[in-house]
């Protein structure tokens, strides 16, 4: 069977005391490293204002916005650009940044590469996924990850917002996967796409639940609680059309989304869902685009075997660690991560 190029990079080398894989997952989201990274980040954080996108079919999804010397005006009212928005369309290049599951706009990780990208003179939007973030009350309709045409659709009103300019995407777990999906189908799409990153990226979402459910670290009880939460906050936006209380006390991640699958989706089954936002096989063999994924080895959600079962696709280059974990990829607490550096320069080069 074909395989894509995958390149062995040595360059990330964790000295000795980072170098096991849950450490390396879990460091990067420790409270004690916000406190580096968010004055790190002031210059991305001030410069963003918020946006209401119009993706069709009535969704909205909420990005932040910034652009080096950006306007003091609000770039859209209710899912429209205001005048000021026309005026001050930027010159440069824009990059999308996408969170993954249960993260949000927010995330540490997002704003280390906004941040970095805002630096060589990106404008960055960091998109949330809907229910992610502060975004609850938005949309009635439960979030799943086949939503693959509201994001799409965002990202058409993002390009418009630019001036039609190509879009720089990049995406980390879950936000590299709909990043990757996204680019697949940007020709049959209408959108142009410059480059897009995915780093940890899910690939096949059944092996991930499996992955979690056998893994040694804390990852299922992590995500169970994170999910229960954004159910409860879901309720209390929409009170009278949802009531999870049952479905949160299950605290499974398999039988809590084969519930919502049954529920609230036109999927048949749980599998069927899984398999609707896999990316191994032929997903991505329309991928016209250069793109990059960045992956661990000793990934402890994401297994790294499944990268073989890729397209091989001539524009699709994987970089693939030894050792980094899920997301992870650090060398020192209080620094960029070394694949955040690799993703903004991967970007920069367009």
């Amino acid at each position: 069977m074909l395989a894509p190029q995958i390149d062995i990079d040595e360059s990330f080398r964790p000295p000795r005391w980072l170098s096991n894989p849950h450490l390396q997952t879990v460091l990067p989201s420790l409270p004690a490293r916000r406190r580096w990274i968010e004055p790190a980040a002031r210059a991305v954080l001030e410069a963003s204002r918020e946006l209401l996108l119009d993706c069709g079919d009535g969704v909205r999804l909420q990005a932040l916005h910034a652009r080096p010397r950006v306007a003091k005006t609000p770039l859209v009212g209710e899912g429209r650009a205001t005048e000021g928005a026309a005026e001050g369309a930027a010159e440069g290049r824009t990059a999308v940044l996408v969170h993954g599951w249960e993260g949000s706009a927010d995330s540490m990780y997002v704003l280390s590469l906004a941040q970095q990208l805002f630096e060589r003179g990106f404008e960055v939007v960091r998109l949330n996924l809907r229910d992610h973030g502060p975004t609850h009350h938005l949309n009635k309709e439960l979030f799943h990850s086949c939503r693959l045409p509201e994001v799409v659709g965002a990202l058409r009103q993002l390009q418009a917002l630019v001036g039609g300019k190509p879009l720089h995407l990049a995406g980390f777990s879950l936000g590299g996967n709909f990043m990757l999906r996204a680019a697949a189908q940007a020709r049959d799409s209408g959108l142009t796409i410059a480059r897009v990153v995915a780093i940890s990226p899910v690939l096949d979402p059944a092996a991930t639940l499996d992955a979690m459910e056998r893994s040694c670290g804390p990852y299922h009880g992590y995500f169970v609680r994170k999910w229960t939460q954004s159910l409860g906050l879901k309720q209390a936006a929409w009170p009278g059309i949802y009531d999870f209380a049952e479905l949160r006390r299950a605290a499974n991640l398999r039988r809590m989304t084969a519930e919502l699958v049954g529920r609230f989706t036109e999927f048949a089954s749980l599998e069927d869902y899984l398999q609707g936002y896999a990316i191994v096989g032929s997903r991505l063999a329309p991928l016209a685009v250069p793109a990059t994924i960045i992956a661990a080895q000793d990934d402890p959600i994401i297994p790294a075997r499944d990268l073989v079962r890729l397209a091989p696709v001539r524009t699709l280059r994987v970089i693939l660690t030894r050792r980094g974990g899920h997301c992870g990829f650090v060398r020192r607490l209080f620094s960029w991560t070394w694949a955040e550096r690799r993703a903004a320069e991967e970007l920069d080069s367009n």
